[in-house]
């Protein structure tokens, strides 16, 4: 037998069971941010560029108050119609995040407030019950409901990209604070995403079946800001 024939045919008998291997391998996808490259990355929100994420500052630019934030301590806004307030702490509220991976919200309930169904495209929640009782929950994928009544102390997981939703069942006002795996989670309420985003009529009728254009139209109204 030729030296080279052999070797071909020596090579094939090593590629065939890599490629068997790589076949049947699992897929390893990154599902969260990105991992920083460097210690900190602080958002500059000066420039004029579009990036996934934003570019830094330069380092001698830092300041320890870029790693800090306030806007939490801001007194809860609850007088409206859902009762309720949250205010986020993101990359754009909140610099230093950028590159790492993580955002926070503080959640204030009136009574009877409530949080509307909800997703965040970009990353899973966990929240903490501060003080108050919430009836809290999210629905799967095939429209299986997980919820319960959460009271002061516990935490709660909602997975990523799926709708959920946090409402006051407490005889008094409520607070939870929560924690996100993205510097930049997404929030997409399902009722205004429905009716406030100009969807086609026809669309919301057929889907929703009992609808009517009366109905239609006063629940755009509502949640496009027009009323």
């Amino acid at each position: 037998m030729e030296s080279s024939t052999f070797f071909n045919i020596f090579a094939g008998l090593l590629v065939f069971p890599a490629l068997l291997l790589l076949q049947f391998a699992p897929l390893n996808v990154n599902a969260a941010d990105a991992d920083p490259l460097q210690d900190f990355c602080v958002a500059d929100l000066t420039k004029d560029l579009y990036l996934n994420g934003y570019p830094c500052k330069t380092p001698a630019a830092v300041t320890t108050d870029d790693f800090v934030f306030d806007g939490l301590t801001a007194p809860p806004q609850t007088n409206n119609s859902v009762g309720a307030s949250a205010i986020l702490a993101d990359v754009d509220t909140f610099a230093g995040l950028n590159s790492l991976g993580l955002s926070f919200a503080k959640l204030d309930f009136a009574k009877g407030g409530i949080i509307q169904p909800h997703t965040h495209p970009r990353a899973s929640e966990i929240i903490y019950v501060v003080k108050g009782t919430l009836y809290a929950g999210f629905v799967t994928a095939d429209n299986k409901l997980f919820a319960r009544v959460i009271s002061k102390g516990e935490v709660m997981i909602f997975p990523r990209g799926l709708i959920h939703f946090q409402l006051n069942v407490g005889d008094a006002p409520a607070q939870a604070v929560v924690a996100l795996n993205s510097q930049s989670p997404g929030f997409q309420t399902i009722s205004s995403a429905l009716f406030g985003s100009n969807i086609k009529d026809e669309v919301l009728q057929k889907s929703f079946l009992i609808l009517d254009q009366k109905t239609i139209d006063r629940l755009k109204a509502i949640f496009s800001g027009s009323k």
